[in-house]
């Protein structure tokens, strides 16, 4: 089982190697801030429902990137000494520890293996990471991982896409049946966001306010985000 997670690791990181998105994913895109714009009015929403404060909250995010989504959350509250991102890839591990206050905690490598204390975590949160992971078992690991730093009454905050991409093999659809295997223990409540990013570049060509017509349309919307809660 270590070696297959190795392995994975090993062409996670390839997989992002080769991609070259350009400027596929810059703010400046309309499509590109209209996403994350939806995606973090949808998360703060569901925040506000939380029992409790922001700032005494502790969260991990699985895959961190550069930073971006913890950035986010310190905006919204969250104490620096509170938040912990873990990270796979060195040049974003790199990036995020440019970005971020000293006192956010930051670890570089496989998440399965990352340094958490169990039980010691409000939330866990991941953004599009288990579609990038291949390997069932893999997944399961990961989500084992993350199920075992949750405090009771805590909760997996999940944003992922839950179909394939036909023209992309790197990548593939996380959906909810899926995410109920993954999680068998947990109570699951989830909306559909984001419209399908190859329609959303589409239609944001024509004009800006086109992004909102068509993900008015729920079958178009290719994301869910998830609260995934531990007893």
């Amino acid at each position: 089982m270590n070696q297959e997670r190795q392995q994975e690791i090993a062409a996670i990181a390839e997989r992002y190697a080769r991609r070259d998105a350009g400027d596929r994913y810059s703010l400046l895109r309309p499509e590109v801030w209209q996403m994350l714009q939806e995606r973090e009015r949808a998360l703060l929403t569901l925040l506000a429902k939380k029992p409790g404060r922001p700032q005494d909250w502790k969260l991990t995010e699985v895959g961190c990137g550069a930073g971006g989504n913890l950035l986010e959350l310190l905006r919204a509250g969250f104490a620096p000494e509170h938040l912990c991102g873990v990270e796979l890839l060195q040049e974003r591990f790199e990036l995020a520890q440019r970005v971020l206050p000293a006192r956010v905690k930051l670890l570089a490598g496989d998440a399965t293996q990352a340094g958490i204390e169990p039980g010691s975590q409000d939330f866990v949160f991941q953004s599009t990471v288990f579609s990038s992971i291949l390997s069932d078992a893999v997944q399961q690991q990961l989500a084992d991982a993350m199920w075992r730093w949750l405090k009771p009454g805590g909760a997996v905050l999940w944003y992922d896409f839950i179909v394939d991409n036909p023209r992309n093999a790197d990548v593939r659809g996380v959906p909810l049946r899926r995410v109920r295997e993954l999680f068998p223990q947990a109570r699951v409540g989830s909306q559909r966001l984001t419209l399908a990013p190859p329609l959303a570049r589409l239609v944001c060509r024509l004009h800006p306010g086109a992004y909102t017509v068509f993900n008015s349309i729920p079958w178009l919307r290719t994301h869910v985000l998830a609260v995934i809660e531990k007893p």
